[in-house]
């Protein structure tokens, strides 16, 4: 594992250096084989330490762990950061090794392309300064359980997730929502 530490505006001793290696090294050998590298920025911010942590699994799926920790010591920001990675990566863990799924079914990907909706000129929408819709590239729509797909939408930090539901095989989505809980859409099938 290749651990990049830096500090923004912040100087970094060798000891803070040695414990967040000592203790992420710990902490990801104990879920996952290898992850190839991990990023940890210390900044602070107003009276208190900022810590975030950024890490790749390495994993085809793109999944990566990330996390923030915020204290009036660089320590315990630190420890509070890699308490919430390590949490995340025994979620991954357990869900890949199928505790709650049973017998995993094979895992059809579909694909699917999104396009960039161009704004139509209307004065409202210029008045109210609502944003354009931009797309990417082409993206894959797997077929995954609930929980996979909320396991799946956690690690990778997306705030909305569409999935082609394992169980039935029609399209579903999750998304957190303000309140901070997780919405499942699953539209029923239309009636012949």
């Amino acid at each position: 594992m290749q651990l990049h530490i830096s500090g923004k505006h912040v100087d970094l001793g060798d000891s803070f250096r040695a414990h967040a290696e000592k203790r992420l090294s710990e902490s990801v050998s104990k879920y996952l084989e290898r992850i190839p590298n991990v990023d940890v920025v210390v900044g602070k911010e107003a009276h208190q330490f900022r810590v975030d942590i950024h890490g790749n699994t390495g994993t085809h799926s793109g999944i990566v762990v990330k996390s923030q920790g915020l204290a009036p010591d660089v320590y315990a920001a630190f420890d509070a950061a890699a308490e919430k990675i390590s949490k995340q990566l025994r979620r991954y863990k357990r869900r890949l090794k199928g505790h709650h799924n049973g017998d995993k079914q094979s895992i059809n990907v579909k694909s699917a392309r999104k396009y960039v909706l161009q704004p139509e000129k209307f004065d409202e929408l210029e008045e109210q300064g609502a944003p354009v819709v931009i797309a990417e590239t082409n993206t894959s729509v797997e077929t995954l359980t609930v929980s996979e797909a909320v396991m799946k939408m956690d690690l990778t930090h997306l705030p909305a997730l569409l999935f082609f539901n394992a169980k039935h095989g029609r399209l579903n989505v999750v998304y957190r929502r303000e309140d901070g809980n997780i919405s499942w859409v699953d539209p029923e099938e239309a009636a012949a």
